[in-house]
């Protein structure tokens, strides 16, 4: 693990690139040492039915959140989280430049006494980063 999800409201797509959003993601997680390449997921879900802030139709959002295993520190953690953040700003600058979206990012790590796995994959990029 780390997997990132992207929750999204369905207006977002008629203004930003959702699959260039993974994809930047993406290559930001697989370039960051801290992540295994093995259990980096990027998947994003459209909200076909959300209400968001004042309930204007024009409102959107795109919520991010990322699950990753314990033992990295806050310090690095919140480094990778800047770093993330602020290709989702890139990317969603268009968005962004108007007062009716909302981005946010959140990291949560998952206690391993309760956490399961069972991934053939890491299995076959053992050796890479």
């Amino acid at each position: 693990m780390p997997h990132l999800l992207i929750e999204y409201s369905a207006g977002l797509e008629g203004r930003a690139d959702v699959a260039l959003l993974c994809k930047r993601l993406y290559e930001t997680m697989a370039a960051n040492d801290i992540f295994p390449l093995a259990g980096i997921r990027v998947r994003a879900y459209r909200a076909d039915h959300a209400i968001v802030a004042d309930a204007l139709p024009e409102n959107d959002f795109a919520a991010l959140t990322l699950n990753v295993g314990a033992g990295r520190s806050v310090d690095v953690l919140k480094a990778a989280g800047d770093e993330l953040f602020a290709v989702a700003r890139e990317v969603l600058k268009e968005p962004l430049a108007t007062p009716h979206f909302a981005l946010s990012l959140q990291i949560r790590v998952a206690d391993p006494e309760l956490s399961w796995k069972d991934t053939p994959i890491h299995a076959r990029l053992s050796g890479r980063k």
